[in-house]
Protein backbone atom coordinates (compact mmCIF):
# COMPACT_ATOMS: atom_id res chain seq x y z
CA UNK A 1 0.00 0.00 0.00
CA UNK A 2 2.92 2.33 0.73
CA UNK A 3 4.22 1.92 -2.84
CA UNK A 4 0.73 2.64 -4.14
CA UNK A 5 0.55 5.91 -2.21
CA UNK A 6 4.08 6.93 -3.16
CA UNK A 7 3.43 6.43 -6.88
CA UNK A 8 -0.01 8.03 -6.65
CA UNK A 9 1.37 11.18 -5.04
CA UNK A 10 4.33 11.25 -7.46
CA UNK A 11 2.14 11.03 -10.57
CA UNK A 12 -0.34 13.54 -9.12
CA UNK A 13 2.43 16.08 -8.59
CA UNK A 14 3.68 15.54 -12.14
CA UNK A 15 0.19 16.14 -13.55
CA UNK A 16 -0.12 19.35 -11.53
CA UNK A 17 2.90 20.66 -13.45
CA UNK A 18 0.75 20.52 -16.60
CA UNK A 19 -1.86 22.96 -15.25
CA UNK A 20 0.12 26.20 -15.81
CA UNK A 21 0.86 25.16 -19.40
CA UNK A 22 -2.82 24.50 -20.04
CA UNK A 23 -3.81 27.87 -18.56
CA UNK A 24 -1.11 29.82 -20.42
CA UNK A 25 -2.29 28.57 -23.82
CA UNK A 26 -6.01 28.81 -23.03
CA UNK A 27 -5.61 32.43 -21.91
CA UNK A 28 -3.46 33.33 -24.91
CA UNK A 29 -0.38 34.17 -22.86
CA UNK A 30 1.49 31.53 -24.87
CA UNK A 31 0.61 31.11 -28.55
CA UNK A 32 0.20 27.63 -30.03
CA UNK A 33 3.13 28.09 -32.40
CA UNK A 34 5.40 28.75 -29.40
CA UNK A 35 4.81 25.29 -27.91
CA UNK A 36 7.48 23.78 -30.16
CA UNK A 37 10.05 26.21 -28.72
CA UNK A 38 9.34 24.95 -25.21
CA UNK A 39 9.60 21.37 -26.50
CA UNK A 40 13.00 22.21 -28.03
CA UNK A 41 14.28 23.49 -24.69
CA UNK A 42 13.20 20.18 -23.19
CA UNK A 43 14.85 18.13 -25.95
CA UNK A 44 18.10 20.04 -26.43
CA UNK A 45 18.80 21.44 -22.95
CA UNK A 46 16.95 19.60 -20.18
CA UNK A 47 17.14 16.07 -21.63
CA UNK A 48 20.95 16.01 -22.12
CA UNK A 49 21.44 17.32 -18.58
CA UNK A 50 19.11 14.61 -17.29
CA UNK A 51 21.27 11.98 -19.00
CA UNK A 52 24.46 13.30 -17.40
CA UNK A 53 22.67 13.59 -14.04
CA UNK A 54 21.64 9.94 -14.25
CA UNK A 55 25.27 8.82 -14.68
CA UNK A 56 27.13 11.11 -12.32
CA UNK A 57 26.07 9.68 -8.96
CA UNK A 58 26.67 6.01 -9.69
CA UNK A 59 29.93 4.18 -8.96
CA UNK A 60 31.43 2.11 -11.77
CA UNK A 61 31.52 -1.67 -11.37
CA UNK A 62 31.75 -4.63 -13.74
CA UNK A 63 28.49 -6.01 -12.32
CA UNK A 64 26.66 -2.76 -13.08
CA UNK A 65 28.02 -2.69 -16.64
CA UNK A 66 26.70 -6.24 -17.08
CA UNK A 67 23.29 -5.18 -15.74
CA UNK A 68 23.22 -2.21 -18.13
CA UNK A 69 24.00 -4.50 -21.07
CA UNK A 70 21.26 -6.92 -20.06
CA UNK A 71 18.76 -4.10 -19.63
CA UNK A 72 19.63 -2.62 -23.02
CA UNK A 73 19.09 -5.97 -24.76
CA UNK A 74 15.83 -6.60 -22.88
CA UNK A 75 14.55 -3.11 -23.71
CA UNK A 76 15.25 -3.54 -27.44
CA UNK A 77 13.82 -7.06 -27.69
CA UNK A 78 10.71 -6.36 -25.61
CA UNK A 79 9.71 -3.14 -27.38
CA UNK A 80 10.48 -4.55 -30.83
CA UNK A 81 8.46 -7.69 -30.10
CA UNK A 82 5.42 -5.64 -29.08
CA UNK A 83 5.51 -3.52 -32.22
CA UNK A 84 6.01 -6.53 -34.49
CA UNK A 85 3.22 -8.46 -32.78
CA UNK A 86 0.67 -5.69 -33.24
CA UNK A 87 1.91 -5.01 -36.77
CA UNK A 88 1.08 -8.63 -37.58
CA UNK A 89 -2.29 -8.59 -35.78
CA UNK A 90 -3.47 -5.40 -37.52
CA UNK A 91 -1.72 -5.90 -40.88
CA UNK A 92 -5.06 -5.87 -42.76
CA UNK A 93 -5.88 -2.40 -41.37
CA UNK A 94 -2.46 -0.86 -41.98
CA UNK A 95 -3.70 1.55 -44.63
CA UNK A 96 -5.21 3.53 -41.74
CA UNK A 97 -2.47 5.77 -40.30
CA UNK A 98 -4.31 5.85 -36.98
CA UNK A 99 -3.77 2.09 -36.60
CA UNK A 100 -0.06 2.46 -37.35
CA UNK A 101 0.26 5.23 -34.76
CA UNK A 102 -1.51 3.05 -32.20
CA UNK A 103 0.84 0.14 -32.96
CA UNK A 104 4.01 2.08 -32.14
CA UNK A 105 2.33 3.68 -29.11
CA UNK A 106 1.80 0.26 -27.51
CA UNK A 107 5.57 -0.16 -27.12
CA UNK A 108 7.16 3.24 -26.51
CA UNK A 109 6.94 4.72 -23.01
CA UNK A 110 7.94 8.00 -21.37
CA UNK A 111 10.69 6.25 -19.43
CA UNK A 112 12.92 9.29 -18.93
CA UNK A 113 10.74 12.26 -18.07
CA UNK A 114 8.22 10.25 -16.05
CA UNK A 115 10.39 7.24 -15.25
CA UNK A 116 13.10 9.17 -13.40
CA UNK A 117 10.88 10.83 -10.75
CA UNK A 118 9.00 7.56 -10.26
CA UNK A 119 12.22 5.61 -9.76
CA UNK A 120 13.59 8.24 -7.39
CA UNK A 121 10.39 8.11 -5.35
CA UNK A 122 9.99 4.33 -5.23
CA UNK A 123 13.68 3.31 -5.14
CA UNK A 124 15.74 6.03 -3.40
CA UNK A 125 18.15 3.30 -2.24
CA UNK A 126 18.99 2.26 -5.81
CA UNK A 127 20.51 5.19 -7.77
CA UNK A 128 21.46 2.78 -10.57
CA UNK A 129 17.78 2.82 -11.58
CA UNK A 130 18.08 6.40 -12.84
CA UNK A 131 20.97 5.43 -15.10
CA UNK A 132 18.99 2.44 -16.35
CA UNK A 133 16.13 4.73 -17.37
CA UNK A 134 18.59 6.58 -19.64
CA UNK A 135 19.80 3.29 -21.14
CA UNK A 136 16.18 2.24 -21.72
CA UNK A 137 15.54 5.60 -23.43
CA UNK A 138 18.50 5.04 -25.74
CA UNK A 139 17.04 1.69 -26.79
CA UNK A 140 13.68 3.34 -27.36
CA UNK A 141 15.22 6.08 -29.51
CA UNK A 142 17.08 3.46 -31.54
CA UNK A 143 13.84 1.60 -32.23
CA UNK A 144 11.96 4.84 -32.78
CA UNK A 145 14.08 5.95 -35.71
CA UNK A 146 14.33 2.45 -37.21
CA UNK A 147 11.48 -0.02 -36.67
CA UNK A 148 8.85 2.54 -35.58
CA UNK A 149 9.72 4.82 -38.51
CA UNK A 150 9.35 1.91 -40.96
CA UNK A 151 5.98 1.00 -39.44
CA UNK A 152 4.47 4.47 -39.38
CA UNK A 153 5.79 5.48 -42.81
CA UNK A 154 5.20 2.04 -44.39
CA UNK A 155 8.53 2.48 -46.14
CA UNK A 156 12.02 1.37 -45.10
CA UNK A 157 13.59 4.41 -46.73
CA UNK A 158 12.49 6.46 -43.71
CA UNK A 159 14.61 4.32 -41.39
CA UNK A 160 17.33 6.64 -40.12
CA UNK A 161 20.28 5.09 -38.31
CA UNK A 162 21.82 8.56 -38.34
CA UNK A 163 18.97 10.00 -36.25
CA UNK A 164 18.96 6.87 -34.09
CA UNK A 165 22.63 7.35 -33.23
CA UNK A 166 22.98 11.12 -33.50
CA UNK A 167 20.45 12.73 -31.18
CA UNK A 168 20.74 14.78 -27.97
CA UNK A 169 20.63 11.76 -25.65
CA UNK A 170 23.14 9.67 -27.60
CA UNK A 171 25.57 12.55 -28.07
CA UNK A 172 25.39 13.36 -24.37
CA UNK A 173 26.59 9.82 -23.64
CA UNK A 174 30.01 10.91 -24.93
CA UNK A 175 30.16 13.07 -21.79
CA UNK A 176 28.22 10.85 -19.40
CA UNK A 177 30.07 7.56 -19.99
CA UNK A 178 33.59 8.89 -19.16
CA UNK A 179 32.17 10.48 -16.01
CA UNK A 180 30.77 7.09 -15.01
CA UNK A 181 33.71 4.89 -16.03
CA UNK A 182 36.49 7.07 -14.63
CA UNK A 183 34.57 8.38 -11.62
CA UNK A 184 35.12 12.00 -12.64
CA UNK A 185 33.96 14.54 -10.08
CA UNK A 186 32.66 17.62 -11.85
CA UNK A 187 33.23 21.05 -10.27
CA UNK A 188 30.56 21.77 -7.71
CA UNK A 189 29.05 24.64 -9.71
CA UNK A 190 28.89 22.56 -12.91
CA UNK A 191 27.47 19.57 -11.07
CA UNK A 192 24.82 21.75 -9.45
CA UNK A 193 23.85 23.34 -12.77
CA UNK A 194 23.53 19.97 -14.53
CA UNK A 195 21.49 18.54 -11.66
CA UNK A 196 19.17 21.57 -11.55
CA UNK A 197 18.55 21.67 -15.31
CA UNK A 198 18.27 17.88 -15.54
CA UNK A 199 15.65 17.78 -12.80
CA UNK A 200 13.73 20.47 -14.70
CA UNK A 201 12.99 17.84 -17.37
CA UNK A 202 9.86 16.42 -15.78
CA UNK A 203 8.22 19.79 -14.93
CA UNK A 204 9.10 21.09 -18.42
CA UNK A 205 7.74 17.92 -20.06
CA UNK A 206 4.47 18.22 -18.18
CA UNK A 207 4.27 21.96 -18.87
CA UNK A 208 4.49 21.18 -22.60
CA UNK A 209 1.89 18.42 -22.14
CA UNK A 210 -0.46 20.95 -20.56
CA UNK A 211 0.08 23.33 -23.46
CA UNK A 212 -0.69 20.59 -25.98
CA UNK A 213 -3.76 19.54 -24.00
CA UNK A 214 -5.09 23.09 -24.37
CA UNK A 215 -4.98 22.74 -28.18
CA UNK A 216 -7.06 19.57 -28.53
CA UNK A 217 -10.80 19.02 -28.47
CA UNK A 218 -11.36 17.48 -25.05
CA UNK A 219 -14.59 15.79 -26.12
CA UNK A 220 -12.78 13.86 -28.87
CA UNK A 221 -9.86 13.14 -26.56
CA UNK A 222 -12.08 11.41 -24.01
CA UNK A 223 -14.41 9.61 -26.45
CA UNK A 224 -12.02 7.88 -28.88
CA UNK A 225 -12.35 4.14 -28.23
CA UNK A 226 -9.20 3.26 -30.21
CA UNK A 227 -7.12 5.64 -28.11
CA UNK A 228 -8.52 4.17 -24.89
CA UNK A 229 -7.82 0.64 -26.11
CA UNK A 230 -4.23 1.52 -27.04
CA UNK A 231 -3.59 3.20 -23.69
CA UNK A 232 -5.05 0.15 -21.91
CA UNK A 233 -2.68 -2.13 -23.82
CA UNK A 234 0.38 0.08 -23.32
CA UNK A 235 -0.16 0.98 -19.69
CA UNK A 236 -1.79 -2.14 -18.22
CA UNK A 237 -1.47 -5.24 -20.40
CA UNK A 238 2.08 -4.71 -21.69
CA UNK A 239 3.59 -4.08 -18.22
CA UNK A 240 1.86 -7.15 -16.78
CA UNK A 241 3.02 -9.33 -19.68
CA UNK A 242 6.49 -7.87 -19.21
CA UNK A 243 6.37 -8.79 -15.53
CA UNK A 244 5.42 -12.38 -16.36
CA UNK A 245 8.45 -12.55 -18.63
CA UNK A 246 10.73 -11.03 -15.99
CA UNK A 247 9.68 -13.26 -13.09
CA UNK A 248 11.53 -16.45 -14.15
CA UNK A 249 14.66 -14.55 -15.20
CA UNK A 250 17.64 -14.52 -12.79
CA UNK A 251 17.43 -10.79 -12.11
CA UNK A 252 17.85 -9.00 -8.81
CA UNK A 253 14.80 -7.55 -7.08
CA UNK A 254 15.81 -3.92 -7.68
CA UNK A 255 16.64 -4.61 -11.32
CA UNK A 256 13.26 -6.27 -11.83
CA UNK A 257 11.38 -3.43 -10.14
CA UNK A 258 13.21 -0.87 -12.27
CA UNK A 259 12.22 -2.62 -15.48
CA UNK A 260 8.61 -3.00 -14.36
CA UNK A 261 8.31 0.72 -13.58
CA UNK A 262 9.81 1.60 -16.97
CA UNK A 263 7.33 -0.74 -18.66
CA UNK A 264 4.50 1.02 -16.80
CA UNK A 265 5.30 4.56 -18.02
CA UNK A 266 2.69 6.18 -20.29
CA UNK A 267 2.88 6.64 -24.06
CA UNK A 268 6.10 8.46 -25.01
CA UNK A 269 6.12 11.91 -26.58
CA UNK A 270 8.42 10.54 -29.31
CA UNK A 271 5.25 9.00 -30.77
CA UNK A 272 4.36 12.53 -31.91
CA UNK A 273 7.46 12.81 -34.11
CA UNK A 274 6.56 10.27 -36.76
CA UNK A 275 3.05 11.49 -37.71
CA UNK A 276 4.58 14.97 -38.02
CA UNK A 277 7.08 13.53 -40.53
CA UNK A 278 4.26 11.85 -42.45
CA UNK A 279 1.92 14.81 -42.26
CA UNK A 280 -0.92 12.57 -41.09
CA UNK A 281 -2.11 11.19 -37.78
CA UNK A 282 -0.85 14.08 -35.64
CA UNK A 283 -4.11 14.45 -33.74
CA UNK A 284 -4.32 10.73 -32.99
CA UNK A 285 -0.71 10.70 -31.76
CA UNK A 286 -1.28 13.76 -29.59
CA UNK A 287 -4.43 12.20 -28.12
CA UNK A 288 -2.55 8.98 -27.29
CA UNK A 289 0.24 10.84 -25.50
CA UNK A 290 -2.10 13.18 -23.63
CA UNK A 291 -4.69 10.60 -22.59
CA UNK A 292 -1.99 8.12 -21.65
CA UNK A 293 -0.31 10.70 -19.44
CA UNK A 294 -3.58 11.71 -17.78
CA UNK A 295 -4.64 8.11 -17.13
CA UNK A 296 -1.23 7.27 -15.66
CA UNK A 297 -2.51 8.62 -12.34
CA UNK A 298 -4.67 5.47 -12.29
CA UNK A 299 -2.61 2.91 -14.18
CA UNK A 300 0.81 3.38 -12.54
CA UNK A 301 -0.35 3.26 -8.88
CA UNK A 302 -2.64 0.33 -9.74
CA UNK A 303 0.22 -1.62 -11.33
CA UNK A 304 2.51 -0.91 -8.38
CA UNK A 305 -0.22 -2.07 -6.00
CA UNK A 306 -0.50 -5.36 -7.95
CA UNK A 307 3.29 -5.67 -7.96
CA UNK A 308 3.55 -5.16 -4.19
CA UNK A 309 0.68 -7.59 -3.54
CA UNK A 310 2.46 -10.28 -5.54
CA UNK A 311 5.39 -9.91 -3.17
CA UNK A 312 7.89 -10.57 -5.96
Amino acid sequence: MNTFLVTLSCVAVMLVYAVPGFILVKTGKVKQDAIKSFANVLMYVCSPCLTVYSFQNVAYSAALVKDIGVLFVISILFQAAIMLLFTFLFRKKFEDVKIRVCVIATALGNCAFMGVPLLEAVMPHYPQAIMMSSIFSIGMNLLGWTLASAIIMKDRKYVSFRKALINPVSITLLVAIPIFVFGIDLPEQVDGMITLVGRMSTPMCMLVMGMRLATVELKKLFTDKDVYATVLVKQVIVPLVGLLILLPLPLGKDFQTTLFILYATPVASIVLNFPEMLGKGQKEAANLVLLGTLLSIVTIPLLMLIYSMLGV
